[in-house]
């Protein structure tokens, strides 16, 4: 028995070492990459309720893509949604207006997912230089006829460093 113990201890200190490599291998793939996901109440998307997402670069010289990342449920009426995205770095702001189909001719959504939510990961910039290290903020609209927009369940911002 007092093999097993002195075997069962030494396990301990590798595991831990394990442990921490792994920890340190996901914090730092992940610490490049803003990943914003905002609920939308009663899926019921207004004009007035902007997602915002500021974040900072720390590296310009490197480029990014930028996403914008939408959730909806089946009920949802529309095979497109059209959004203004208004990028700000301290005083000046340029928007952008952008249409994304979401279903395909015969209404099959385009988007991936299981029962009645489908999830989009939709460009709006790729391999984009930013022009100063500093803090951005996206701000997302919606830009559709209906007010508000229904079955809209969550919107986002996804930035990455390109690889």
């Amino acid at each position: 028995m007092a093999q097993r113990t002195n075997l069962q201890l030494s396990r301990k200190p590798i595991l831990l070492i394990g442990f921490l490599f792994i920890a340190f291998l996901i914090s730092g793939c992940t610490a490049n990459v803003i990943d914003s996901n905002i609920e939308i109440p009663q899926r019921a998307w207004s004009y007035r309720n902007h997602i915002s997402t500021p974040f900072e670069i720390k590296d310009n010289t490197k480029a990014y893509n930028i996403y914008f990342k939408l959730r909806h449920t089946a009920d949802y009426k529309y095979s497109n949604i059209f959004i203004l995205a208004h990028f700000k770095d301290g005083k000046n702001r340029v928007t952008k207006r952008y249409q994304y189909k979401l279903a395909k001719n015969d209404g099959e959504w385009l988007g991936s997912g299981s029962g009645n939510v489908f999830n989009y990961t939709l460009p709006m910039l790729t391999n984009h230089r930013f022009p100063k290290n500093g803090k951005f903020e996206i701000e997302i609209e919606q830009n559709m006829r209906d007010n508000p927009l229904l079955e809209v369940s969550d919107a986002g911002i996804l930035v990455q460093e390109v690889e």
